[in-house]
């Protein structure tokens, strides 16, 4: 579905600079595109893994995380999740009809280490647990503290920890650091978020070199096209644009989340994502009365216990100001009929 405010897929409300952007077709005028691209993006491995400082034989690339959450699955044995979570872990271990389970989250969304840690023990098999931080779809971050307590427990009890880094940079912190070196835990990250280049498709892991061996022998070969590879060989040379846009964003975050505090009836979550989680009186309302204003956000009331949520990408200053708008006037009219 399309609006013209599009807050529901917590895109980049801005696009490559056109400097970047003339970089870009500049290289692809000199693709030959009769040829096949390399087997494994090895040139593109390569210049990640020189941006990340990691092994590049630890570095797997692929056309979005997505397809690297269903390869990680696919070699496991099980999958423990959060709930809610990113729907694509769960998926995944259902398209794979692998053994899947899933802890609620603690109150007030927290990290529930200690569930998690005797599911990990109790266990028949050990397998893939996914953390994604910040937190989606509440956009909670989670201490590095927290996150090593569980990658100690995956250590001992034979697990990998995949710590899903998707918006990363609107955090705090990372635990790129503290997974060097641990073969039992990983790091999934993305271009589609902050780097603005959600069109593209390409998102990788950083893993041991035995782990990131299983997964990209589980890819098909030639899975990063010629023309993606040079456009994201050239966005790496250029990275600059990518902490300007992201420092815009977080600011817009602040500003939308701390107007709605004076929201009659609404309540936002603090969030250290792309977006923020939005209790409504009403979900199904809200949606479509803001889609009537020409505003696309994303329902989250199918969770157990977030009845009413909804989701919204943080835009533009003028996307975010007519979104506040709307949500204000949503706010009033339901206090004049409460009335």
């Amino acid at each position: 579905m399309q609006a013209p405010i599009k807050l529901d897929q917590n895109e980049s409300p801005y696009d490559l600079p056109e400097e970047v952007k003339r970089a870009v077709l500049e290289r692809l005028a000199t693709l030959p595109f009769n040829r096949y691209p390399e087997m494994h993006a090895e040139t593109l491995r390569e210049t990640v893994a020189d941006f990340e400082g990691w092994s590049e034989r630890g570095v797997v690339l692929a056309p979005g995380s997505n397809v690297l959450i269903q390869t990680l699955v696919a070699a496991a044995q099980r999958v423990l999740d959060l709930e809610p979570s990113f729907p694509h872990y769960k998926l995944s271990a259902t398209l794979t009809a692998t053994p899947y389970q899933a802890v609620p989250l603690g109150e007030g969304f927290t990290l529930p280490v200690e569930a998690l840690v005797a599911a990990m023990r109790e266990a028949e098999t050990p397998g893939v647990l996914f953390i994604p931080n910040p937190h989606a779809p509440t956009g909670t971050f989670y201490s590095p503290d927290a996150l090593s307590q569980l990658a100690d427990a995956a250590s001992t009890y034979g697990w990998l920890m995949v710590v899903d880094e998707a918006y990363y940079q609107f955090a705090p912190a990372h635990f790129k650091r503290q997974a060097q070196g641990q073969g039992h835990v990983a790091i999934l990250r993305t271009f589609s978020k902050a780097w603005g280049l959600a069109g593209v498709r390409v998102g990788y892991l950083l893993a041991s070199e035995e782990i990131a061996e299983v997964v990209q022998n589980l890819l098909p070969p030639f899975v990063i096209p010629a023309t993606t590879a040079a456009l994201l060989q050239t966005v790496l040379e250029h990275p600059g644009y990518v902490a300007e846009h992201t420092e815009r964003i977080r600011r817009e975050r602040e500003r939308v989340f701390v107007e709605l505090k004076a929201h009659p009836t609404w309540k936002a979550y603090p969030s250290h994502a792309n977006f923020l989680l939005i209790r409504t009186p009403d979900a199904e309302v809200a949606y479509k009365e803001l889609l009537a204003r020409g505003i696309l956000v994303r329902r989250q009331d199918h969770y157990p216990g977030f009845e009413g949520c909804i989701r919204v990408s943080i835009g533009t200053p003028v996307e975010n100001d007519a979104f506040l708008k709307a949500a204000f006037e949503l706010g009033r009219e339901g206090t004049k009929e409460d009335a």
